[in-house]
């Protein structure tokens, strides 16, 4: 699994208050509440973003589940149960992003590997 990296807003430059609000209550606070875990907090928002046709923020919240523990299967299942709730277009768009995500997380993960045996 990959290491965890804090989330934190990304627009600390034009909008610092937003940013300080994002971080003390969304990633601060609401995703460290114990009445659910990290893992099912980025399935659902996985989910969400996906029904919503939230492109931009998918991407991020992709790599976030699968760090959280979600695993590709899940995702994948994910994206075919909302085709139905949600529609067929947003299923194909994020299967689209999803591909991407995943090709990016096997090619760091082949560099990683590479990496660990040159310094072995």
């Amino acid at each position: 699994m990959a290491t965890r990296t804090p989330m934190r807003a990304p627009w600390r430059d034009i909008a610092p208050h937003l940013t300080d609000i994002s971080d003390k209550v969304l990633f601060d606070d609401v995703w460290q509440r114990p009445e659910l875990s990290r893992r099912d907090r980025s399935l659902i928002t996985v989910a969400a973003l996906i029904a919503m046709y939230r492109q931009n923020e998918l991407p991020f919240h992709l790599k976030k589940a699968i760090e959280n523990g979600v695993t590709r299967e899940e995702i994948i299942e994910v994206i075919t149960h909302l085709a139905f709730y949600s529609g067929w277009p947003t299923a194909s768009t994020a299967l689209t992003i999803v591909r991407q995500v995943f090709a990016e997380a096997d090619q760091n993960q082949e560099i990683s590997r590479e990496k660990a045996n040159a310094d072995a």
